[in-house]
């Protein structure tokens, strides 16, 4: 269980990376920030690596409990369509933190497949398509490829939206993304 000294410290480093990027968290500005001598902050956390990978953990199980608070046996087709939304929500409205969740290399991060029933968000995504295979909407197929094909899809979209590659207003890209997700469907559709 984390200190309360450094609960706020990883709090401070998660707000400073949603703000400016991984690469605004320094260990001597995370510790300024929270009135901590440069060589204090070193009790918490070893590394600058350690303290960025408990705000990914924490980031990461926060986007879990969102993602998947849903019935997908209910009406798969409108919950997949809420948890598309609530992602495009996460990439569009915190670009930084979803860089650094998605995109940046960090020696922790899951690795696909070896890693790939760990990932509290693509496990959501593999939860979700499994359920439509059970229920008859989706015909069986490997989850964990579909979850991934239809993951890199969708990140690779945000990523060329903010690249500036697509010039769609929001509204457009959403569009985009949900048509780019139904026609992966269709290629599984029951």
């Amino acid at each position: 269980m984390a200190s309360v000294t450094g609960e706020r410290i990883a709090a401070i480093a998660h707000d400073l990376l949603l703000a400016e990027g991984s690469a605004a968290v320094t260990m001597r500005r995370v510790a300024t920030l929270a009135g901590l001598t440069p060589m204090a902050i070193y009790r918490h956390f070893p590394s600058r690596e350690d303290l960025l990978d408990s705000v990914a953990a924490t980031s990461f199980a926060a986007l879990a409990r969102t993602w998947g608070e849903r019935d997908w046996s209910a009406d798969f087709h409108r919950q997949l369509d809420e948890a598309l939304d609530l992602y495009l929500d996460f990439a569009l409205g915190q670009p930084h933190l979803y860089t650094f969740l998605f995109t940046e290399q960090r020696a922790g991060a899951r690795r696909f497949p070896d890693d790939a029933s760990a990932s509290p968000t693509l496990s959501v995504l593999a939860d979700a398509l499994t359920s439509g295979m059970r229920v008859g909407i989706l015909r069986q197929d490997d989850v964990w490829e579909l979850a991934l094909v239809i993951s890199a899809t969708l990140h690779g979209l945000v990523q060329l939206h903010a690249g500036g590659r697509l010039t769609a207003p929001e509204a457009e890209f959403r569009a985009l993304c949900r048509t780019a997700l139904e026609r992966v469907l269709d290629g599984v559709r029951a």
